[in-house]
Order: structure tokens, then C-alpha cells, then sequence
């Protein structure tokens, strides 16, 4: 009977590989990932309409809810990753959380259902008078923003502990399993392409034509079933024990180790304190020393004077801290460089807005322009597991291919080109407009719609390659104790930077305008891209993305893995944790 050392199955019995875990088990999570995404996914892409057109909100009111909701929807995996860490289940923190985000789209579905709870009906007479519809407010707004911010609150601790969950369904010491858990993370990521897709096409499709208050419904719907279907696999799944919270262990080096500031370390090593049967944590991931961050290690010397954990602590809670501190460089640089991504997919649809959207005798509505990078991503995706990876993993003997971070920096470099693309597009549509008289026009340009496909494409480009090298990255390095969190690092990336990208903007305006003609707009002022310099902006993140990309390089060059990513071969067995595998 084989088994993976650390890993309980739902009873609380140590696994057997043979009936828990692997790809079977797999299946489960991404279906669920998938069903969720959809709901959620379809609500980033679409919440504005409701928020203008249903509740009646301005357009900055409408943008910046929707904005924050997006952002909620990354951020809010934090709390639920440390709970998953330190005092349940991963499994169980998914089905506490995971019935919040339905009750949230039932509360948005009764109130879309509802006209009480809308805002005062716009009549025509004040639709002409200059926007002066009174938007929702009160107890309804309150109802609104309470059912928006549930989703979060049950959508975060799916996306913390899923891909942690998943990475658990295999055993890294294990050459078969350990193929698996690289292309694990690959189909995650096309789950979440998929359900993109699934969204964009159907619920968008059921929330425009059959009403909101249908849409929200098939939304709970779509998430109710994800829930149950991972859920029924309950039996299956591989389950890593909380370790107690992280959060408290690194802060209790950090004390430690500045009480202690004025020891002297021991010439030998294994003077320090290590974790032995007695200790409370002994559930923990055994990490060795490592070089670096010598001052942390005073936290381990013992003086014969200590009292208690905040007193003295053990190489592996020191370890764990420096884990915490070698990644933090990388995740401020990714953020730099994710900044952007999702500023060229939100200004590229408006750029498509102003253009030729036929295909043939049919016209492309700008809002199904998300689906080009999303069929890009799946096919690549599939392409890159599928073909891509074999002969890389046999030239260079890495399980994916590459190392999580030479993927990473592949998708910043496919980031650098997409904003020099789109800048050279965005160019040739105003010279477009210029030559036809249309530069007062805000649609009917004669230029293609099909000219965005390259910058769409190499978008396609950065999620296959930086979203799931990031995303292994944090889960892969985090120690055994802090996975959930590792992933929520990951997502808080994503949010983070899509909140800088909306201050990018807003500086962006305010120095255009000071630096123009007297009274004149800023780059991004005004309803009518023709009168903009979206082109310039676009240069503008060109030179930010090439900044973050040479940072990124010489962060990268100086880190040092936790893991060996190498190919593990038959008869050959490894540890988990390695004494810093020094890999780009």
C-alpha cells in the first residue's frame, strides 16, 4: 500500500496513493473551478451594465463598484487561507465559505427580481436632462453591496486552498506523480479559461436577453452545482492537517530574533534548536538550514533562559520565515509587471468599439472581443501541455519544461510586446480616423476590429505562461504550513495590480493635463478615443512593463528555490525540501 507521507484521507487515516489523490481526484476541483468561473467571471465582465443601466449609476459610481468587486474577488482569499492553514481543512474551509458566495447571488437575483428594491424609474423626460436618474441608494444600495461582497467572502476560499488542494492529489517524490501535479496546474488554469469562455458566451448571453434577476439565478445555479460535484468527492481527496497559524510563527521569529539581537550564533549548526517529537508543532514540514538572513537565525540559539515560543523557536519556523522573505521581492515585481495586463484588455474593447466590427455580414458586439484571448489561452494551453512540454522536459531535464520562474519572465517578455503592439495598433487606428474625416466620430472607423487580434493573442501569451507559472511558483516554495496562503499571494497579485492600474490612470490625467494647453484634457480624458493619446499611454506601460521585466531578471538571478524541480526517475526517491536548489 503506498501512501504520501503528511496526507490524510477524509477520516483522518494516512492515505493510501492507491484509493486517494491523482488525477481522479483532480477532476473534481477543476470542474468546480470551472462551474465557478463562469459565474463569476461573466459578473466582472458585465457588472457595469447592470450597476448603469438597472440601478442607475454613474458612470465613475458603476466603474469604481465594479473595479472593487473585482478586486474584492482576489483579495478576500486571504482570510480564508489563513484559516485553512492554521486551524481546518482545506477541504472544509472550501464548504464553509463556498454556500456565502450562492446566498450572495440569490440576495442580487431577489433584488434584480424585485422593482421595490430598484432605484425610481427613469422616466424619458429625466433620461434627457443630462444623466439626472437617481441611482439606488439607502437600504437598497446597502442590499446591493451587501450581495456583492458575499461572493467574495465564499469565492476566496476556493481560489486560496483549490490549487493547494490540487498540488496535495500528488506526490512530487513520485516521477509519475509528479508529471501530473506540473500539468495539473496547466489544466487549472484552462478550467478557469474555460469557464471564462462558458460565461462570456451563456450567462452574459441569459443576463442580457432574459433578464438579470435570470441571470443571477443561473450564477447561484452554475456555483450550487460546482460545490456539490467537488464536494461529493469528498472520499477522494488527499487532506493536509493545519499546522496552526503561520502568521503567529513568523512573528514570533521576528521578536525572537531582535530580543536576541546581541547573541552570538554557534560555529556549529546543530546547536540551533530543531523540532523534535515533543514540541506542539511537531506536525510540521521539517525545513533545514539555509544560507541567508543570518540575523534570524539568533531566533534559534538557545540561552538556557527561555520561556515559552516567544522566547525561543526552531530552525523550521526560521526557515519558514526566510521562505516568506526570498518570495516577497518576486510578488512586488510581479505586481509591477501585472499592472498592464488588464489595463490593454479593458482599453482594447473600448478600442474596438470605435472600429470596423464585421465579420462577414455579421457584426462582432465589442464585449464578445474577451473571448479572442480566452480561446487563445485554451488553445495554447493545450498546445503547451500537450506538445510543448514533453521534449523541454526531456532537453532540460525540469519536470515543466522550464522553471516556474523562466515561465514567468516568458509571459512578462509576451507582456513587453503586447504594449508595443498595441501602441503601434492604436497609432494606425487614429491615422485610420484622421484620413477618413472621422476623428470627431466615435465609432465607424475603417480599420478592422481584427487589428486587436495580436494584442489579444499575446495576452493569451502572458496568462499560459506568467498566470500559472505564479501561481505554481507561490504554491510550490510556500512551506507545507502556508499552501493556502501561497495561492491567496498569488490572486492578491491580480488585485493589487489592477488597483494600481485604476491609480495609473487617474496620475496619468492629472499630469497630462497640468503639462497641456490651457483648459486641455488629460491623455485618457473624454469619451472619444481620437481626441486621446491612449497611443502615448500605451508607450507609457511599454516602458513600465521593459522597467519590471529588468528588475524581475535580476531578482530572479539571485533566487534560490526551495524545491528541486528536476525530473524525479523511476527507482529514484527525493525529498520534498532541498537546501535551496539555486535555478533560474
Amino acid at each position: 500500500m503506498g501512501s504520501s507521507s503528511g496526507l490524510v484521507d477524509w477520516r483522518g487515516r494516512p492515505v493510501d496513493t492507491k484509493k486517494h489523490g491523482g488525477v481522479r481526484a483532480s477532476i473534481f476541483i477543476h470542474a468546480m473551478v470551472l462551474l465557478s468561473t463562469a459565474a463569476n467571471f461573466a459578473n466582472i465582465m458585465n457588472m457595469v451594465s447592470y450597476l448603469r443601466g438597472t440601478m442607475h449609476m454613474g458612470v465613475g459610481e458603476a466603474s469604481t463598484t465594479a473595479s472593487n468587486f473585482f478586486a474584492a474577488l482576489q483579495m478576500f482569499s486571504i482570510p480564508a487561507a489563513f484559516l485553512a492553514d492554521s486551524y481546518i481543512k482545506r477541504f472544509y474551509a472550501v464548504l464553509l465559505f463556498g454556500p456565502i458566495e450562492i446566498v450572495g447571488y440569490i440576495l442580487l437575483a431577489i433584488q434584480a427580481y424585485t422593482p421595490s428594491l430598484h432605484p425610481p424609474p427613469c422616466s424619458p423626460a429625466a433620461a434627457a436632462a443630462n444623466n439626472t436618474c437617481e441611482p439606488v441608494r439607502g437600504a437598497n444600495l446597502s442590499l446591493l453591496l451587501l450581495g456583492l461582497y458575499l461572493i467574495p467572502i465564499g469565492d476566496g476560499a476556493a481560489r486560496a486552498c483549490l490549487p493547494p488542494l490540487g498540488g496535495d492529489q500528488f506526490d512530487p517524490a513520485d516521477p509519475d506523480e509528479q508529471r501530473q501535479e506540473a500539468s495539473f496546474y496547466n489544466w487549472y488554469t484552462f478550467a478557469v479559461s474555460t469557464g471564462g469562455f462558458v460565461g462570456l458566451v451563456f450567462i452574459v448571453w441569459v443576463q442580457n436577453s432574459k433578464g438579470w434577476g435570470v441571470g443571477f439565478t443561473v450564477c447561484a445555479a452554475f456555483v450550487t452545482l460546482g460545490l456539490l460535484v467537488w464536494a461529493a468527492a469528498f472520499p477522494l481527496y488527499r487532506n493536509q492537517l493545519p499546522t496552526g497559524s503561520p502568521i503567529t510563527r513568523i512573528l514570533q521569529v521576528c521578536v525572537v530574533a531582535f530580543k536576541k539581537r546581541n547573541v552570538r550564533l554557534p560555529e556549529n549548526p546543530s546547536e540551533l534548536k530543531q523540532i523534535n517529537q515533543d514540541d506542539d508543532a511537531n506536525d510540521l514540514e521539517v525545513l533545514p538550514k539555509t544560507d541567508g538572513f543570518r540575523c534570524l537565525e539568533k531566533a534559534a540559539v538557545e540561552t538556557g533562559n527561555e520561556a515559552g515560543p516567544w522566547s525561543l523557536c526552531s530552525v523550521t519556523q526560521v526557515e519558514e520565515t526566510k521562505i516568506v522573505l526570498r518570495m516577497a521581492p518576486i510578488f512586488a515585481a510581479a505586481i509591477l509587471s501585472y499592472i498592464p495586463v488588464p489595463l490593454i484588455l479593458t482599453l482594447t474593447v473600448q478600442q474596438g468599439n470605435t472600429m470596423d466590427t464585421r465579420l462577414g455580414a455579421v457584426h462582432i458586439s465589442p464585449a464578445t472581443l474577451f473571448l479572442i484571448p480566452t480561446v487563445f489561452q485554451m488553445a495554447i494551453l493545450i498546445v503547451y501541455d500537450c506538445i510543448i512540454v514533453p521534449p523541454l522536459r526531456r532537453l532540460t531535464g525540469y519536470v515543466g519544461g522550464v522553471t516556474h520562474l523562466q515561465r514567468i519572465g516568458v509571459g512578462f517578455i509576451a507582456a513587453v510586446m503586447a504594449t508595443a503592439v498595441a501602441a503601434l495598433v492604436e497609432t494606425r487606428r487614429k491615422i485610420a480616423a484622421n484620413e477618413s474625416n472621422l476623428a470627431d466620430a466615435t465609432t465607424g472607423i475603417p480599420m478592422s476590429v481584427f487589428w486587436l487580434t495580436p494584442q489579444f493573442f499575446l495576452l493569451g501569451i502572458v496568462d499560459v505562461t506568467s498566470f500559472v507559472g505564479l501561481l505554481e511558483f507561490f504554491c510550490s516554495e510556500a512551506s507545507m504550513g502556508m499552501k493556502s496562503i501561497g495561492s491567496s499571494i498569488f490572486y492578491c497579485i491580480l488585485g493589487v495590480s489592477a488597483w494600481l492600474g485604476s491609480l495609473l490612470i487617474q496620475v496619468t490625467n492629472r499630469v497630462t493635463q497640468r503639462g497641456g494647453d490651457a483648459g486641455g484634457t488629460g491623455w485618457l480624458d473624454g469619451a472619444n478615443l481620437n481626441k486621446g493619446k491612449l497611443d502615448r499611454f500605451y508607450g507609457l506601460l511599454c516602458i513600465i512593463e521593459v522597467v519590471a521585466l529588468v528588475i524581475y531578471v535580476f531578482l530572479v538571478r539571485r533566487y534560490v528555490y526551495r524545491n528541486d524541480q528536476r525530473v524525479v526517475t523511476h527507482g529514484e526517491r527525493k525529498d520534498d525540501t532541498r537546501n535551496g536548489v539555486d535555478v533560474i
